[in-house]
């Protein structure tokens, strides 16, 4: 039985050889494409955006002495009121367990109390305290202030429509619905 050219069977594909030019545009459109998917797909737009948005605030909040996700946890008791550990952890986009641990420190700290839901008592509920509102009071102004700079260059009709899509994207998306 004849094995064709060289040692390999016939029915094994030949390898196309193909010129150092030729080679080197195959990889210009191929990273062409990926570079088009990544700049037009949403979550690694709406990761870019958030890091690039929230660096400059997470380094003020860190220079008053709190962890990114000690004021995501504060700000977040302190606008929306009493709430479970796990919707807490799931607005501050965090692990129960990681906010559980977190809540032991600043309970510690006098900033959050914890009680028994007098609704159902199976569930735990967290508020804020006045001095952990104090805290924070400051650190909302100035990302007040934060957003309103980020979101100068724009019309108020485009900022209320971004709003308004990702509430949606949550709302639609969150483990809950």
């Amino acid at each position: 039985m004849s094995r064709g050219r060289g040692n390999s069977p016939p029915h094994e594909p030949k390898e196309i050889e193909s010129s150092p030019v030729q080679a080197e545009d195959e990889a210009t459109i191929g990273m062409a494409r990926t570079k088009a998917f990544v700049d037009n797909y949403l979550p690694a737009l709406l990761g870019q955006a958030w890091y690039l948005v929230s660096t400059q605030f997470h380094a003020i909040v860190e220079q008053h002495g709190l962890s990114v996700l000690e004021w995501r946890v504060l700000s977040t008791l302190a606008s929306d009121g009493a709430m479970t550990i796990s919707a807490l952890a799931q607005t501050t986009v965090s692990k129960q367990p990681t906010v559980t641990r977190l809540l032991t420190r600043l309970e510690a700290q006098r900033y959050v109390e914890r009680s028994t839901s007098l609704d159902d008592r199976r569930y735990t509920l967290v508020r804020v305290t006045p001095t952990g509102r104090r805290l924070v009071g400051g650190l909302v102004a100035l990302a007040e202030k934060h957003e309103r700079e980020i979101l100068a260059p724009f019309e108020a009709k485009k900022i209320e429509a971004l709003k308004e899509v990702l509430r949606e994207l949550i709302d639609r998306h969150s483990p809950r619905n």
